[in-house]
């Protein structure tokens, strides 16, 4: 099976649950934990894959920047306010990239 890193917060109840299915399919993960930061490289593949729809915008975390920040590139959204990222984001061993908040995108994952 695929060797998966899933980018999310170790809290996250969506992201320990696609562990969680994940695991039971056959599959490694390993967390990377995006509250200790996100790297430019990563943030640039997640903008250039997902655009604007990789920011959560329903999350506390948004509701409490100020109007100023809102404003700011999504790049440096990423990088100063890592968990604003939709979580989860599945990194395949391939080099793929997968939405993990998409139940839809995790299917195949899980059918074996």
């Amino acid at each position: 099976m695929a060797r998966i890193t899933l980018y999310g917060l170790r809290n996250c109840d969506r992201s320990r649950a696609v562990s969680k299915a994940l695991r039971a399919a056959g599959h490694e993960v390993a967390l990377a934990d995006v509250a200790a930061g996100l790297e430019s490289a990563f943030i640039d593949r997640l903008l250039a894959q997902f655009g604007d729809a990789v920011l959560n915008r329903r999350s506390t975390t948004w509701r409490r920047l100020s109007a100023e920040e809102r404003a700011m590139p999504a790049a440096a959204l990423l990088a100063t306010h890592p968990k604003l990222m939709r979580r989860p984001v599945l990194a395949l061993d391939d080099g793929r990239l997968l939405p993990g908040w998409q139940e839809e995108a995790v299917a195949p994952l899980l059918a074996g």
